[in-house]
């Protein structure tokens, strides 16, 4: 919910369960970047190439990927143990970055 006064604009924020200024909220906002790490520690954009260090069982498609595949142009979800990505014949398959290795 936004309150817009003629100079500034307020947010509700309902972690703390006050009003900020929306400026203040955009500010946190920006600082809640969530940093996703491969499984050797390299840091995982949106676009990279990683490769599978583990066979994995993939539910509802009766496949398994395996170890060594290569997966390319990963997307971030927002939670830092998980990426979205595409393979041949797997719909909305997620992985854990615990099990991926940055190519």
């Amino acid at each position: 919910m936004t309150i817009a006064g003629e100079e500034n604009a307020f947010v509700y924020d309902e972690a703390s369960g006050e009003w900020i200024s929306a400026a203040d909220a955009a500010k946190a906002g920006a600082d809640e970047v969530v940093e996703v790490r491969d499984s050797v520690g390299n840091l995982l954009a949106d676009g990279d190439q990683v490769t599978l260090i583990k066979d994995l069982t993939v539910k509802g498609a009766g496949q398994t990927l395996k170890r060594g595949t290569v997966i390319k142009s990963i997307r971030l979800t927002g939670d830092a143990q998980e990426i979205d990505c595409r393979f041949d014949g797997i719909k909305g398959l997620v992985l854990r970055a615990e099990f991926v290795r940055k190519r």
